[in-house]
């Protein structure tokens, strides 16, 4: 399928980005949302974006006015949708909205078009159910920044066509994305769904009191860009615990939230878009002191939750090859994949490792898997 105009639904953060990943590829790209005040809004974050390219000389003024000339902004769903190849939705996470949402997608869109969701863990095959083309919707998942972050996510539901899939994969390549194919519909995907079990983690720790989300980062501070209670933080702690209850519905019980991360979302108190959370962020990226690190946890604890929940996504068959988990994670977050890490640490002392957090925590989640008892993967 030759894929020349496309449609994002949304025009938040993620949708303008979408937009405009969609116009620096040379597509035409229709932008919609439900109030004008949020097209336009979204127009100038994509004409400021590219005043920033053209500034630092990756493009040109004439190729930002060739961009901004296929850019349809508008809050009419037909029209926006009317000849497109493929749409995009990129509505925040409300399973009931982006239902809703698909079926007027399928009532306005040609048959052929084919219908992505960009969301970042829910079931696409629950969304498809929706519409009366099963076969046309994928899951494509964007990360932000969508215009700098390199991995997508092409997801199979259920009844996901061969060809929807890989026409999608397509695109995604002509964004100068590094697409990776996710063979069964299931939470979180790859990215998410291995980091599931470390953000657990962090709320285990944040119950226990000890040691203080400083004193973890401290240990962490010197070997990534972002130390994992700040980054729980740059999310926003309203967002892990609405994602941490999603996985608690979906895969295991052991994800339910904690009373100390529940309170902290109830004061109001979510990380740096409230400018506090575990740290103050009112005068910009919060200092971690690293004088006091913690000897409890190290970063073998992080990489055995990483690498034991990747090996439960080839046991489903969520991925076939431990070569596309790796790929996945090295583009989504930077750094290298969990496997290839794993053969550095070796086996057995990750193994040690969950075994360790599962008997501690009494947390049945982290109980290292078959596969990775057997420590054969090969990348």
């Amino acid at each position: 399928m030759d894929v020349k105009k496309i449609a994002v639904i949304g025009a938040g953060a993620m949708g303008n980005g979408i937009a405009q990943v969609g116009l620096m590829a040379g597509f035409t790209v229709a932008m919609h949302d439900v109030e004008q005040r949020f097209v336009d809004r979204g127009v100038n974050t994509i004409k400021e974006s590219l005043d920033k390219f053209v500034g630092k000389g990756k493009i040109t003024e004439d190729q930002k006015k060739d961009m901004l000339a296929r850019l349809l902004p508008t809050t009419d769903l037909k029209a926006a949708v009317a000849d497109a190849d493929l749409v995009i939705e990129a509505v925040f996470e409300d399973l009931g909205l982006k239902k809703k949402i698909f079926a007027d997608l399928d009532a306005f869109a040609p048959e052929r078009t084919i219908l992505a969701s960009n969301t970042s863990s829910m079931s696409i095959t629950e969304i498809a159910s929706a519409t009366k083309r099963p076969g046309n919707v994928v899951g494509m998942h964007f990360f932000n920044p969508a215009v700098l972050m390199k991995l997508v996510e092409v997801i199979y539901a259920k009844h996901s066509a061969d060809a929807a899939i890989q026409a999608t994969f397509e695109v995604a390549k002509k964004m100068n994305k590094v697409p990776v194919i996710v063979k069964k519909d299931s939470p979180g995907f790859i990215y998410n769904r291995v980091n599931a079990p470390t953000a657990l983690l962090l709320q285990l720790i944040l119950e226990s009191k000890s040691p203080t989300p400083a004193q973890f980062d401290a240990a962490f501070k010197t070997l990534m860009p972002m130390t994992p209670f700040e980054l729980l933080d740059y999310v926003g702690l309203d967002i892990v615990e609405h994602t941490q209850k999603y996985y608690s519905e979906t895969l295991s019980k052991d994800y339910t939230p904690r009373k100390a991360l529940v309170d902290l979302v109830s004061s109001g108190n979510l990380g740096k878009k409230t400018g506090k959370g575990l740290y103050d962020w009112s005068a910009g990226r919060p200092a971690i002191d690293t004088s006091n690190p913690t000897t409890e946890y190290d970063f073998t604890h992080m990489v055995a939750l990483q690498v034991n929940e990747a090996t439960k996504l080839l046991e489903e068959g969520v991925v076939n090859d431990p070569r596309d988990i790796d790929l996945a994670m090295a583009n989504g977050g930077g750094g290298i994949g969990p496997f290839t890490i794993a053969k550095s640490i070796g086996y057995d002392k990750l193994v040690a490792r969950c075994t360790e957090l599962a008997d501690k925590f009494g947390i049945e989640t982290f109980r290292p898997t078959r596969t990775m008892k057997e420590g054969k993967i090969q990348v």
